[in-house]
Parts: C-alpha cells; sequence; structure tokens
C-alpha cells in the first residue's frame, strides 16, 4: 500500500484550487504523459500519495464544505482543468483573521472579495487540535500577500502540532534565523519563503540575469512589471501589504545579478489590478546594459500565464521534499529545496546550484 503525504491547506483560493486539481489530474491512470511536473516521482512519492486531510478559509462561501466544492466557490478564478474532483471527506473550518483580510477589500464586489464568514474564529488549540487530530503532516500556507500577524498565527500552531510548514507568501519565517531555528529545535522541516512559480516571472527574471552574467553583459537598468485580475492582485492594491513582497521579488533579482544594482535602477513587483485578466498573470520585463566597446543594448519580454496552475506543480514538489525530511528526522530550514522553489530562502543560490542541491537531497544526501 503506498505511503500518504497527509496535507493541511491554509487559505482554499486559487493556488489550493490549482493544488487540489493538480492531484485528481496527475493521479495514475488520469494522465498518461504527466506533462507539467518537475518529477513525476519524487523520493518513491508520487502526486497521488499526497493527501488534504484539513483545511482552513475564512470565506463564508468556503466555509464549512469539502474541498472538492470549496475550491471552484467564488472569488476563485483559478482555471479549470479537472472538473471532475472526487469529493475528499475534508470540510473547510474556519480560521483565525488577523491581518489575512485588507479593509479596502470591502469596497469590492462579493465575487471579487471575500465574504468574511459568521462563524466563531478558531482559536489556538482549536487549530492546533485539528491539525493532530487530522493526521496532517505538512501545513501549507496560502494565506495573501500582508499577512504578516496570521502566518506567525499559523507558524506557531505548526510548532504546537508538530508539523513541517510550507511558507508560499512572502511572509519571512523560514527565511528568519530565529524562527528557523526553532523548526530546527522542533526537528520540523520547513521550506519557505514564498513560492517561485514553475516558469513565472521571477525565475525567467533570475536567468536572465544569469544568462547576461555568464556572456559579461553589464546590467544597468532593470525593471519587472506584473498585472492580473485574481484576489491576490486585489489585495495587492493596499501598498502598505507589499513591503515583504517587493523585497522578495527584488533580492530573487538581484542575487543572480554580478552586481547589486542601486535600488533607483531597479523596479520589481506587482503593479496593477486589471479585473478581466483573472488568473491571467502578465510581466512585463526590460533589462538594460552595455555590451563589448560598451555598445548599448537592451531586452524587453512579455510573458503571459496562468498564475496559480503556474505554482501548483512546485509545491507538489516542495510537499515530497518536506515528507522526506520528515522521514528522516531531518528539522529546520530545508536550504536547497527553499533556494529552488521558492524567491526568498534563508540563502540564495544560483538556479542551477539549487537543481543540483536539490536532486541530491532527493537522493538521500543532507541538505548542506
Amino acid at each position: 500500500m503506498a505511503r500518504k503525504v497527509k496535507v493541511a491547506i491554509l487559505g482554499v483560493g486559487n493556488c489550493a484550487s490549482a493544488l487540489v486539481q493538480g492531484l485528481e489530474y496527475y493521479k495514475d491512470g488520469n494522465n498518461p504523459e504527466p506533462i507539467g511536473l518537475m518529477h513525476f516521482e519524487l523520493g518513491g512519492y508520487k502526486p497521488s500519495d499526497i493527501e488534504v486531510v484539513a483545511a482552513f478559509d475564512i470565506d463564508q462561501r468556503k466555509v464549512g464544505k469539502d474541498v472538492a466544492a470549496a475550491i471552484f466557490a467564488a472569488p476563485n478564478c483559478a482555471t479549470v482543468f479537472c472538473k471532475d474532483v472526487a469529493s475528499t471527506g475534508v470540510t473547510v473550518r474556519m480560521g483565525r483573521v488577523l491581518d489575512s483580510f485588507s479593509e479596502h477589500m470591502a469596497a469590492y464586489s462579493e465575487q471579487e472579495t471575500f465574504v468574511l464568514s459568521h462563524h466563531l474564529e478558531a482559536s489556538q488549540q482549536d487549530i492546533v487540535e485539528t491539525l493532530k487530530n487530522s493526521g496532517a503532516e505538512i501545513l501549507i500556507n496560502y494565506l495573501p500577500v500582508g499577512s504578516e500577524k496570521a502566518t506567525h498565527f499559523y507558524a506557531e500552531c505548526a510548532l504546537a502540532a508538530g508539523v513541517g510548514l510550507i511558507n508560499c507568501i512572502p511572509a519571512f519565517i523560514a527565511s528568519d534565523p530565529a524562527w528557523a531555528e526553532r523548526f530546527r529545535q522542533a526537528r520540523l522541516p520547513i521550506i519557505g519563503d514564498d513560492i517561485k512559480s514553475q516558469l513565472g516571472a521571477t525565475i525567467t527574471h533570475r536567468v536572465l540575469a544569469d544568462l547576461f552574467k555568464q556572456r559579461g553583459v553589464k546590467v544597468e537598468r532593470t525593471y519587472q512589471l506584473n498585472t492580473g485580475g485574481n484576489t491576490d492582485f486585489l489585495n495587492m492594491i493596499n501598498q502598505s501589504r507589499l513591503t515583504s513582497k517587493k523585497i522578495s521579488k527584488t533580492e530573487a533579482v538581484q542575487t543572480a545579478l554580478a552586481e547589486r544594482l542601486d535600488d533607483r535602477n531597479i523596479h520589481v513587483g506587482p503593479s496593477n489590478y486589471v479585473p478581466w485578466q483573472k488568473d491571467n498573470k502578465v510581466c512585463f520585463l526590460r533589462m538594460e546594459g552595455k555590451l563589448f566597446g560598451g555598445a548599448p543594448m537592451n531586452l524587453e519580454l512579455r510573458l503571459s500565464v496562468e498564475d496559480s496552475p503556474n505554482s501548483a506543480g512546485v509545491v507538489i514538489d516542495a510537499i515530497r521534499c518536506c515528507k522526506l525530511a520528515l522521514d528522516r528526522g531531518t528539522g529546520g530550514v530545508l536550504l536547497s529545496a527553499s533556494a529552488y522553489f521558492m524567491k526568498h530562502p534563508l540563502k540564495q543560490l544560483t538556479e542551477e546550484e539549487a537543481n543540483r542541491m536539490t536532486d541530491k537531497f532527493i537522493a538521500g544526501e543532507a541538505d548542506r
């Protein structure tokens, strides 16, 4: 009988929708050609071995529903690539609001934003008991950008419940040495922070920066502008919630350049909410520099992707790496996996290094 990887989902939004659809889509026999995954089998685990055993949200259209139904509830607008998701038998429970809901969202229609549930908010004890009783091994944080207090609250819950954590948002937990040490002492693995999509704006920007470095091109200025129409982009209209997001995305690019750019010469971050784009994210990227003899050059790129499926395959790999660490009794930050899967890891590596080190970790070598 196949070993299961039991996960709990925090925030049943578009990213959770893509993940749960993907678990069904990549089940054995459903998709004979598993295109779109970096690893179909990882450390002996397939996507079909991942089982959702608990979920939390604050939207009344999701709380109380089976996860399989909640992922298609408004305001979710992720691409539906697998309509027939089997009932999970897992009911979405009410979580804690804290700062996971921005006040400006109340001005938008119900189809665009959250409708706060009337259910009583969960206490830390409620969350911890749910995680323990469900048998969850890993908690996946899909809260909105800017949910700093809420992320800290749920990180405490993960430690108290004895589960690993995958932090997919730019609230700095895995990249904070103090939190990293707490997870190490608890012998619980953590991967974070801020998920790096399969082929998104940040990974593309980093690879181009590395290409410029290898070819001796001096980068003088660059920007990355992103537009989208999902709840994440609506949430990020509030600039006060973007501090950690801009740091995360900017540092991911800066660390790939041959020389750091002055802050005036680099701009990386979300730009505009365009409702009709829905879950489609469009990136406008420009790099300016100097070639041989000081000759000027510039590169402009437009990248259009479905935002949520673009991260789901990466999370499926992160889940299985986290499970391998649990199997091996390894606690603390998984340095290689964090550098490979996340924008703001505790230690930045080149994409080539991170890929190589993650493969070694999967093969059984100690994470260094």
